[in-house]
């Protein structure tokens, strides 16, 4: 019997060891590459405090503001790629949707940080937070959420995911989304598009309460909406796994928090000096003005995006959905209040109303929204027609 018991542990040993080894010598490559990550973040943040302000007083040359442009263009999207790696360890931790709430609140942090920063740094910038949300609604709604059902319908024929839960995404976000890119330009404020001072403040706290509430419904009494039946009986997060690695659930929560924070902090630091090459560039290049905001939200959404994919690549639509929805809901929940902050601040008028044109496309989308997610699976057509609205979205910003 003994002999059985050794030969047993020697099997154990045999097997859980290499395991662990490659573990741990995954976590050493994973740790590495932080380490590097955040050296040439904060060098960089410490060359442009030092240097920055001489740098940028003069971009007459193109190849030393195209230098310096994509410079801090790859360290902010390295940055930013960061951000959603350290979230999505707190997410595999957390478990949804609590993971993937935090995931998408990091990255609107993100983007309100960018925002700010155009407007503070430039004096026509009013319409920067306006083409920024809807930019995002196009690209998350349109382009991702196109993206991931035809991939994840090319390779699965048909995937499922929790239809509850993408109700209530939808009945926040087209509440949302009328009041602060259609409503306005239907009031009496000055300019067209705008809102008066009383309106600001209320619908502020309007959509702060509405985005609250739907965060306790998420995060509490109707969880079980935001995941499907088969994860909803499976342990959240490699709890096991994390502990084995860092010693504790909340020690590896404590760990991840602290990367994202730091992480996070260089893009802050680093937001002005891109939003006055954005400026430059796009007054130098006669660009459209929209395309500052389409800038901001790709950079900001593209490490999220690339998640959203992979997960209903791996038949996970449940996640994707909760990502690309999430989005749209924390970007109008919280980067509207902060806008009109902002404006409220800096005593510039924010105009937050579409044109005609964005209207229209912004009304297909939330229709359309409402009848992909109208049934309990999807397929490639959902996402063939998504595709086709981001597409028509991408030519009326370069020929309205």
């Amino acid at each position: 019997m003994g002999k059985k018991s050794q030969i047993r542990r020697m099997l154990c040993y045999a097997f859980i060891s290499p395991a662990k080894s490659g573990i741990a010598a995954g976590s050493g490559v994973r740790m590495m590459a932080v380490i590097v990550r955040l050296a040439i973040a904060w060098a960089t943040v410490a060359l442009f405090l030092i240097f920055g302000e001489s740098w940028l007083s003069d971009l007459s040359s193109p190849l030393i503001a195209t230098a310096l442009f994509i410079w801090l263009l790859a360290v902010i999207v390295w940055c930013a790629s960061g951000v959603v790696e350290e979230a999505d360890h707190l997410a595999e931790i957390l478990g949804e949707p609590l993971g993937t709430l935090v995931l998408t609140l990091s990255i609107v942090i993100v983007e309100v940080v960018l925002i700010a920063a155009v407007i503070f740094g430039t004096e026509s910038a009013s319409t920067l937070g306006r083409d920024t949300m809807f930019a995002v609604l196009m690209i998350v709604l349109n382009g991702v959420v196109g993206l991931a059902l035809v991939l994840g319908g090319l390779r699965h024929h048909e995937q499922s995911y929790n239809l509850q839960g993408a109700v209530a995404y939808l009945a926040v976000i087209i509440p949302l989304a009328v009041i602060a890119l259609i409503l306005p330009n239907f009031t009496t404020a000055e300019p067209i598009g705008s809102l008066t001072t009383a309106q600001a403040v209320f619908f502020s706290l309007f959509t702060v309460a509405l985005y609250g509430i739907f965060l306790a419904i998420q995060t509490g009494r109707h969880r079980d909406f935001f995941v499907i039946s088969e994860q909803a009986t499976q342990p959240t997060g490699s709890e096991s796994a994390q502990e084995g690695e860092h010693g504790s659930k909340a020690g590896a929560i404590g760990m991840h928090t602290f990367l994202l924070v730091i992480t996070m902090l260089p893009i802050v630091l680093l937001a002005k000096k891109l939003a006055t090459l954005i400026d430059h560039g796009i007054v130098v290049l006669g660009a459209p003005p929209a395309l500052g905001g389409v800038l901001i939200a790709l950079i900001v959404f593209a490490p999220e995006a690339v998640t959203a994919l992979r997960a209903a690549l791996s038949n996970q639509l449940q996640k994707s959905i909760n990502l690309c929805l999430g989005a749209s809901a924390s970007t109008i929940g919280l980067t509207v209040p902060a806008i009109l902050g902002v404006g409220l601040v800096t005593g510039k008028t924010m105009v937050l109303g579409l044109d005609p044109t964005g209207m229209t496309l912004l009304a297909l989308t939330l229709v359309l929204s409402l009848l992909t997610f109208s049934g309990p699976r999807t397929t490639v057509l959902e996402g063939a027609v998504h595709l086709v609205v981001f597409f028509v979205y991408v030519v009326l910003i370069f020929s309205p």
